[in-house]
């Protein structure tokens, strides 16, 4: 099943908060993302009726099993991707930002041979 793009950054945002500060609210990701509460709200929703995340009666969100693997793939292409464009000599900033974008439109051959190539296998 093809997964949005978004719904591919909020899952990556999820798990990003949950390594940092090792549990997730909405306004966590309403801050991270700085999108609107309302949009978060429907994002949460849409991402809960599709079997990725669960929410417990505290407002505490939790990826299921669907949801960690998407953030995982998506963590790692963005590591991979950002320190590759770095080492081309792009800017860290930049390398960041682009990396967001690439992430999503990449490949899994492309990236596994990037990963090859950049030693981690």
């Amino acid at each position: 099943m093809k997964i949005q793009e978004s719904a591919e950054n909020y899952l990556e945002a999820i798990l990003m908060i949950q390594n940092s500060k090792g549990s997730v609210r909405s306004i966590d990701i309403v801050n991270t993302l700085d999108f609107s509460k309302p949009s978060v709200s429907v994002a949460m929703k849409n991402l809960r009726k599709n079997g990725y995340i669960e929410m417990d009666n505290d407002g505490y969100i939790s990826l299921l099993p669907p949801g960690l693997e998407i953030a995982e793939r998506m963590y790692e292409r963005h590591r991979l991707i950002s320190r590759w464009l770095i080492s081309l000599g792009v800017n860290e900033k930049t390398a960041v930002r682009d990396a967001c974008r690439m992430e999503h439109v990449i490949s899994a051959e492309t990236f596994e041979a990037m990963k090859k190539v950049m030693g981690n296998t």
